[in-house]
C-alpha cells in the first residue's frame, strides 16, 4: 500500500473511531450501571464528591458525608433559596441557585467552603431570563444553563461564558430533547469526554449533545439510561464516572459505564 493510501486508511479509521460513541448513544445502547449507593436526607436536587467527601444537595442545605462509610459528617449554614448542580472548583463547590418558583427569575452561583460548610454568594446574575440550574467548565470557558418550565421549557438556553462570566455566544436546545421533559426542563449538566450530557427531572435518561461549529442550536446525539432519576449530577473523578442522586428514595448513586 502506498503511503497517500495508508494515510486515507487511517484517517477513515480514526473517524470511524470517533463517530462510533456517538452511534452507540443515538441507537440507545449506551448504559450507566448502578456501582454503589449511599443514604442522605439531603439528596434532593444534586449531588457531587470531592476527595474523601460526598455532598448531597438539597434546595437549602447541603450535606457532607464520608466517603468510605457514608457517616453524615457536617451541614452548610448560609441562606440559600433552590439550590442545583454543584461543580468542583478549585476546592470548592459552586452550585447553581434561583429563586424558583419566584418571578422575576434570579440566579446566583453560590459557593460552599468544604471546610467551614459556610455557603455564600459567588457571582450574581440577576434576572438572565431563566433560572440557573447548572454551571460547568468547558475549554476554560463557563457553561450555564438557565431552565424555563411549563408551557415555554422550549426556551431554556445554554450560554458560555468567559473567565469573567461575560456572555459570548449562547443555543437553544433541540425540540427532540424537549419533548422528554413534559413540563419540566434540564435540571442537570456536565461536561464528558468531548459530549454535553444532560439530565431532565424525574427520568433515568442521560441524553447527549454535541456543541455545534455553527448555529444556535445544540446536536441531539442519543440517549443512555442511568440508574438515578434527573436532578443535578456530576462526575466522579475518583473513578471517572458519574454521581446523581434518587430525590424519592433520598439516596446518592454512583454509576459507571
Amino acid at each position: 500500500m502506498s503511503k497517500s493510501l495508508n494515510c486515507q486508511f487511517c484517517g477513515r479509521l480514526l473517524t470511524l473511531s470517533l463517530l462510533l460513541p456517538s452511534l452507540a448513544y443515538a441507537q440507545g445502547q449506551d448504559v450507566w450501571s448502578e456501582s454503589r449507593r449511599v443514604q442522605s436526607d439531603y439528596a434532593i436536587q444534586a449531588s457531587v464528591t470531592h476527595k474523601n467527601y460526598i455532598f448531597a444537595i438539597a434546595s437549602r442545605v447541603i450535606g457532607k458525608h464520608d466517603r468510605k462509610t457514608g457517616e453524615l459528617l457536617a451541614t452548610s449554614t448560609g441562606d440559600a433559596v433552590h439550590l442545583n448542580s454543584g461543580l468542583v472548583w478549585k476546592g470548592a463547590i459552586l452550585c447553581a441557585h434561583s429563586n424558583y418558583p419566584s418571578i422575576p427569575e434570579q440566579s446566583t452561583v453560590m459557593q460552599l467552603d468544604i471546610e467551614s460548610m459556610e455557603v455564600r454568594p459567588w457571582h450574581d446574575f440577576g434576572d438572565y431570563g431563566g433560572s440557573l440550574t447548572w454551571i460547568v467548565r468547558r475549554n476554560r470557558k463557563w457553561l450555564c444553563n438557565f431552565a424555563k418550565y411549563g408551557d415555554k421549557n422550549n426556551e431554556t438556553f445554554l450560554v458560555e461564558m468567559d473567565n469573567r462570566l461575560n456572555e459570548l455566544r449562547r443555543w437553544t436546545y433541540p425540540a427532540e430533547l424537549i419533548a422528554k421533559l413534559g413540563k419540566y426542563s434540564l435540571s442537570g449538566g456536565i461536561w464528558y469526554q468531548d459530549h454535553l450530557l444532560v439530565m431532565g427531572h424525574d427520568l433515568g435518561e442521560v441524553y447527549y449533545l454535541k456543541i455545534p461549529r455553527r448555529g444556535n442550536e445544540l446536536q441531539y446525539v442519543g440517549m443512555a439510561t442511568a440508574p438515578f432519576t434527573g436532578q443535578g449530577f456530576a462526575v466522579d473523578a475518583q473513578t471517572g464516572g458519574l454521581v446523581g442522586i434518587s430525590r424519592a428514595e433520598r439516596q446518592v448513586i454512583f454509576a459507571k459505564q
